[in-house]
């Protein structure tokens, strides 16, 4: 029902949003097709946020959703997908908003394609198609460039003019293919295969301007993305522009976001390189200059030294320390030979004074028998022996004419005692 309302009699703000919300609850759960503009997902909340825009007016609505709802979906909904959602309208009196409460959701047109190729980029990926530890790095200065694109187009010229404008000397080898429809495919492989058996093609770029996703198609056919998996030269993707992002693009060994892109990505800028190359040749001058007044100062500092200034002073000294060990050297020598003499003449002193010629020179004499025994004793003496004297100068033959014993006064101490 109206409310009656006048400038006298207003209704107050919560009537007419109650009023609102009762009308759009008459409205019941309807099909509404749109595009998801955003998604957004709260941790800890099972609750979905998206916005879903009208694709012909400027016109968006909030969605929200369970999350099991877009879990079962077959595959993951991606920003700028359309679709076709069952949803019952719901009005917020507290804030003044509207949205719908999605039941269900269907992927239809446009969408329904990026899903497609969502799940083909999954199991592409899951058998390792994408991998890092694949990616080969470009060579710095390529011999010759594959170039893979349609005759006449812009990005073949777009590709030649600015690579030949940053390095003039680098050469292409460009092969034409069909960059959209149902040739493509075919004819990008058979192209990209050719470039790859050329052994002077040191990188291939394939490169296309921008187009819908279906004119892209081509560049997501699975056939496509295994024949350049199995290339041996390194791949550049230039498809279409920043904001496409067909499969090739992972494959890839690098992806350049325009065919532009791709023209920098392949050679040098020759003004950078000359640019680069003064600029090292400027740091070795300087490195070379530090070094030879590093070097020069180090030669200074040691001719400074004492020993360089005056090499003759060294010597000086280290001649009068030579002299005083010779002088030591002698001194100590000449004492251990005073010493060595020394200990010499009391040696001799002592074996003359035991030697039986210093007692034989002194008068004595040595007595021995015809047999030469030296006898001691003249028990065993009887007269007409023959014996032999000898003296410090010689020997003296001599018979025993008489023996006369003679008591030692030993013997006659020891007799005395016994009695």
């Amino acid at each position: 029902m109206a409310i009656e309302t006048s400038a006298e009699n207003p209704a107050p703000v919560r009537q007419i949003t109650q009023a609102i919300g009762q009308w759009i609850d008459r409205l019941g759960a309807v099909w509404v097709e749109g595009q998801v503009t955003q998604i957004s997902r709260r941790g800890g909340m099972n609750t979905v946020f998206l916005t879903l825009r009208d694709k012909l007016a400027d016109i968006s609505v909030p969605v929200t959703c369970n999350r099991g709802v877009l879990d079962a979906l077959p595959t993951p909904l991606v920003e700028g997908a359309h679709i076709v959602c069952h949803a019952k309208p719901s009005f917020y009196p507290n804030r003044g908003t509207l949205s719908l409460a999605v039941r269900e959701i269907r992927l239809v047109g446009e969408g329904e394609l990026l899903a497609r190729l969502e799940r083909r980029r999954q199991l592409l990926a899951a058998e390792g198609l994408f991998a890092a530890e694949l990616k080969r790095p470009l060579p710095f200065l390529p011999r010759r460039v594959g170039l893979v694109t349609a005759e006449g187009s812009a990005a073949e010229r777009d590709v030649l003019e600015h690579a030949q404008r940053r390095w003039p000397g680098v050469r292409f080898e460009v092969r034409y293919a069909a960059m959209q429809g149902m040739h493509a495919a075919r004819e990008v492989i058979e192209a990209a295969q050719s470039l790859d058996r050329d052994a002077a093609v040191d990188v291939i770029v394939v490169a296309r301007g921008g187009g819908s996703v279906e004119d892209l198609l081509p560049f997501s056919d699975e056939a496509v993305i295994r024949a350049v998996h199995a290339l041996t030269t390194p791949v550049v993707s230039a498809i279409g522009h920043e904001p496409d992002s067909p499969i090739l693009d992972l494959v890839a060994d690098v992806r350049a976001s325009t065919p532009t892109d791709a023209a920098k990505r392949v050679v040098p800028d020759v003004a950078e390189e000359a640019q680069r190359v003064l600029q090292a040749r400027e740091r070795g001058r300087r490195a070379i200059h530090t070094l030879v007044e590093r070097e020069s100062q180090q030669l200074v500092a040691l001719r400074s030294r004492p020993a360089l200034a005056d090499p003759r002073s060294g010597l000086t000294e280290r001649s009068a320390e030579v002299e005083g060990y010779r002088d030591r050297a002698r001194r100590t020598f000449r004492h251990g030979l005073d010493r060595g003499q020394d200990d010499l003449a009391h040696q001799l002193a002592r074996i003359r004074a035991l030697s039986p010629l210093a007692t034989l020179r002194r008068g004595y004499a040595v007595l021995s028998d015809a047999e030469g025994q030296a006898l001691s004793s003249v028990a065993t003496l009887e007269p007409g022996h023959d014996l032999h004297i000898r003296v410090a100068d010689g020997r003296i033959g001599a018979t025993t004419t008489s023996v006369d014993p003679i008591a030692l006064i030993g013997d006659h101490d020891e007799a005395e005692d016994d009695q």
